[in-house]
């Protein structure tokens, strides 16, 4: 799976990171760094989690 940012919703808050921080950060600047494209299969549950927790709706995942 690949996991889509869409930068324009993104507002930074950091749930993402929190939930799955080995592919989100969110950086001083409220700017979040992804830091991984693609899931690997055993955090698969965890990115959507992450995704699904997202309050601005800027995640999702896209099969590979």
């Amino acid at each position: 799976m690949k996991i889509i940012v869409d930068r324009g919703r993104c507002t930074g808050i950091g749930i993402c990171e929190s939930v799955s921080p080995d592919y989100f950060e969110v950086g001083d600047d409220g700017v979040l760094i992804q830091t991984r494209e693609f899931v690997a299969p055993e955090d698969r549950d965890e990115v959507s989690e992450a995704v699904l927790s997202c309050p601005a709706a800027a995640l999702s995942l896209a099969e590979d």
